[in-house]
């Protein structure tokens, strides 16, 4: 990222918070050569990053009123959710207070009654349960080291889904070595009926998974994706034909 300007550099106990700008586009990084989150200047709700655009498809099985965000980053899915979704209520958690800052300082946040940023450790977070029970609940926990190893256990996905109503999803952004995690998959089927997956092709392995079985057929959930896609401003189209069941 040499050709970018370094708008912010600091560091907090868990490491380094960098923001870097070459007029177009602006770089959230958390370690060396490490891009956490991106946007675009001109269209920060417009995803830019692979798999979290991936992390948009259960918008095809639900209309959620009420979501979480666990791990804000850039706040990047916040940006496209408030975006896409009328009157929805997004809380955002995040564990450093720093990169919260950064986010709301450089990242075109936006804001409202209907936002809620949290600094918490996301862990704990489900565990304690949220306020109100959501529709979708969105898992990107990274860090310095890559990704948070909390999110495979039992107890988290138990709680992830306790605090998910009976019609709703969840959102899981894992590395591509969990693709074969039958132990995981085995978990989260415990507690959703309906477990589907896609590996992105850039390094991570999204599963998404619904409380109660989806019975859209693929004309249907095509014609939703390209609805949907016309408004976020990326093909979902091309994340959908990746998706299967696991």
């Amino acid at each position: 990222m040499s050709h970018q300007n370094l708008l912010h550099d600091s560091a907090d106990e868990l490491g380094p918070i960098r923001i870097f700008d070459d007029g177009q586009y602006r770089i959230l990084s958390f370690a060396e050569g490490d891009e956490q989150s991106r946007i675009r200047l001109s269209t920060p709700h417009i995803l830019q990053h692979e798999y979290t655009q991936a992390m948009m498809l259960p918008l095809l099985f639900c209309e959620p009123k009420r979501v979480c965000i666990l791990g804000l980053g850039g706040g990047t899915l916040l940006n496209a959710l408030h975006y896409t979704v009328p009157a929805i209520h997004i809380t955002a958690v995040e564990l450093r207070q720093e990169v919260m800052d950064a986010a709301e300082m450089y990242f075109k946040l936006p804001t409202g009654k209907r936002i809620s940023l949290e600094v918490a450790n996301a862990i704990d977070y489900m565990a304690e349960g949220l306020p109100k029970k959501v529709d979708l609940l969105m898992t990107d926990l990274y860090n310095t080291e890559g990704m948070d190893r909390s999110v495979l256990q039992a107890s988290f996905i138990e709680n992830c889904a306790k605090n998910i109503k009976e019609d709703g999803w969840l959102a899981l952004n894992c590395w591509i070595d969990q693709k074969n995690n039958h132990e995981l998959t085995d978990i989260i089927k415990q507690h959703f009926n309906d477990v589907r997956a896609l590996d992105t092709g850039s390094g991570n392995w999204v599963i998404i998974a619904g409380k109660r079985m989806n019975h859209s057929n693929a004309k249907e959930l095509k014609a939703a994706a390209q609805k949907l896609s016309d408004k976020m401003g990326f093909q979902l189209t091309k994340w959908l034909s990746r998706l299967s069941e696991i």
